[in-house]
């Protein structure tokens, strides 16, 4: 396996900055990035195959569709969920003339909660 992959970003290549200029005298190019894959966490992320955000967001702009071709989502997924509603005292703070007034009511908690199928 290579200790490197290069940019898969699109127009890498056509970026002016120093890291990408290469050659000597008048033969001059801009080459796509090389990316050192030296650790754990780049060699198990997207960023093995990116340079940057820039070129990443360029490559899924350009292929999104054929991307999206490979596993089309023809209906809605949907999770069974169990809606929780739990009552309890809590208290509003007015303002009244200089003071503020501590003021009681009845609040609701609700919490969403996945149901298990199994």
């Amino acid at each position: 396996m290579s200790d490197y992959n290069w940019c898969h970003g699109p127009g890498c290549h056509t970026q002016h900055t120093q890291s990408r200029v290469r050659g000597s005298g008048d033969n001059k190019v801009l080459r796509t990035r090389k990316i050192g894959l030296n650790s754990e966490w780049i060699r198990n992320s997207m960023y093995a195959y990116f340079c940057n955000q820039s070129c990443l967001m360029d490559f899924i702009r350009e292929h999104l569709t054929s991307v999206i071709a490979i596993a089309p989502r023809t209906k809605a997924l949907e999770t069974p969920i169990k809606i929780e509603k739990e009552k309890y005292e809590s208290y509003r703070y007015q303002h009244n003339g200089n003071d503020y007034v501590r003021t009681p009511y009845q609040a609701t908690r609700t919490t969403i909660k996945s149901v298990d199928n199994d």
